[in-house]
């Protein structure tokens, strides 16, 4: 696209802290392909094996959102999640790291004995706030933020996943990498929902000139949904890259598939669960019920299906999570 090096420049400029091992392994799954019983090469990005706060793709968003937090001045990191939130988690190591305080708005009933991310949550010192239901959450944040500044502190308010336009352009430098590593992939499949990494991960590929297909399992929300999300928050990323936004988003439809979403978020499916036990069984890799399982179960229906042609080569990105199944 038009004034690539200066979005690039731009993004290099931009405050940034690495908590992460970068690069993340590439790894081939030959045992899974036969397993499958041919089909396309299969590759995974490991992001999952990023050391910091137990992995994952929310890490790589962390790195330039806590930045910003910090260079603000900020003293607290407020955000929300599910109990066993894999970005409450990371959020929660990075307020640690950084010597900085940490709340969290869990929506759900509070564990009786903590596990799995509820517990690492604890661990790191963050302090937890409860609420029944979704729409609860942002309303709270505001209400802990009020209650700081009251007090004289300084918070800063991390929406649901980091999934804003400032936390995405992490995932470009993911992309940067895969570039160094590998050939580019003829497609790129990951676990999608609040939007923010299906949102890098396309720009990233704009950036570089990749012609690969980016392809988004949903975790919870329908197509359309999702859709309209990733394309805002690739419009938003054009004012830290200082281009347009509008000349970011992608020339056909962002891709995403909804149809493995099963009876809803965080719920297993028999397919996600076959998933799970493919991969562990053959490749001694981990995935979880909630994100990664669901959109591995999409790459090897696709793959079943005929959908990719032996000649291709598909990348699953593999965005962590794994410490769920402690749950």
């Amino acid at each position: 696209m038009r004034h690539t090096s200066r979005a690039l420049d731009a993004l290099h400029e931009l405050p940034s802290i690495t908590l992460g091992h970068y690069p993340t392994p590439v790894e081939e799954l030959p045992r899974l392909r036969a397993t499958l019983g041919g089909g396309p090469r299969l590759l995974i990005k490991r992001d999952d094996a990023i050391p910091f706060g137990w992995g994952g793709n929310k890490v790589r968003k962390l790195e330039i959102v806590a930045a910003r937090a910090h260079a603000d001045g900020a003293d607290t990191l407020i955000t929300t999640g599910g109990v066993q939130s894999n970005h409450c988690r990371v959020t929660a190591a990075a307020a640690a790291k950084l010597g900085m305080k940490c709340a969290i708005v869990a929506n759900g009933a509070p564990p009786a004995t903590p596990t799995a991310n509820a517990l690492l949550v604890r661990l790191l010192g963050a302090e937890v706030h409860y609420v029944a239901a979704r729409d609860e959450r942002a309303p709270a944040m505001e209400a802990i933020a009020d209650e700081l500044r009251g007090a004289g502190r300084k918070p800063f308010i991390i929406p649901l996943g980091a999934s804003t336009p400032l936390g995405a352009l992490g995932l470009i430098a993911g992309v940067a990498e895969l570039v160094e590593q590998i050939r580019p992939p003829d497609a790129i499949v990951h676990a999608t929902s609040s939007g923010g990494t299906q949102a890098g991960l396309v720009v990233g590929c704009r950036l570089f000139g990749l012609h690969t297909r980016v392809i988004g399992i949903s975790a919870d929300d329908p197509v359309g949904t999702i859709q309209a999300v990733v394309s805002s928050i690739i419009t938003g990323m054009g004012q830290y890259l200082d281009v347009d936004g509008r000349d970011l988003l992608p020339d056909a439809p962002v891709e995403v598939d909804d149809s493995f979403v099963g009876e809803g978020y965080g719920v297993p499916t028999p397919a996600s669960t076959e998933a799970i036990e493919l991969l562990a069984r053959t490749e001694a890799i981990f995935l979880d019920h909630t994100y990664t399982g669901k959109a591995m179960a999409g790459l090897i229906a696709y793959v079943r299906g005929g959908r990719f042609r032996d000649d291709q080569t598909v990348l699953f990105w593999h965005t962590g999570g794994q410490v769920a199944l402690f749950a």
